[in-house]
């Protein structure tokens, strides 16, 4: 997979998302809620770079791991920030319970990218 082409798409929507939250949502959504939707946004935007690193190759001499630590800042993406949008929008709380699942693969990518790049 291209991590390249998938980090530039995470920050481009990171972008839109954050800009739909303060043009449209914001009128629609509690504050506490706002507060979920903006946390999505910056985490995010947060690991778009990293993703975008890894896409770039950062000189790692074990491709696999990196590959993985991608795979793992994407997966991240789409359950941190995917659940907190969801549940921002819906109210509906069991979306809170997948959220710690994207932490834990953030945690992960960050752990298994420092691995990758050791000599």
């Amino acid at each position: 997979m291209n991590f390249t082409r998938i980090g530039a798409i995470s920050g481009a929507l990171g972008v839109a998302l954050g800009a739909f939250a303060a043009h449209v949502l914001r009128h629609n959504l509690a504050a506490d809620m706002m507060e979920v939707w903006d946390l999505g946004a910056r985490y995010q935007m947060i690991h778009a770079p990293a993703i975008l690193l890894v896409g770039l190759g950062a000189g790692s001499a074990r491709p696999a791991l990196q590959r993985a630590a991608g795979w793992l800042f994407t997966i991240g993406t789409v359950l941190f920030s995917g659940s907190l949008y969801t549940l921002a929008v819906t109210g509906v709380d069991a979306w809170g319970a997948v959220t710690p699942l994207g932490g834990a693969s953030f945690i992960a990518g960050w752990v298994v990218l420092a691995i990758a790049a050791a000599r």
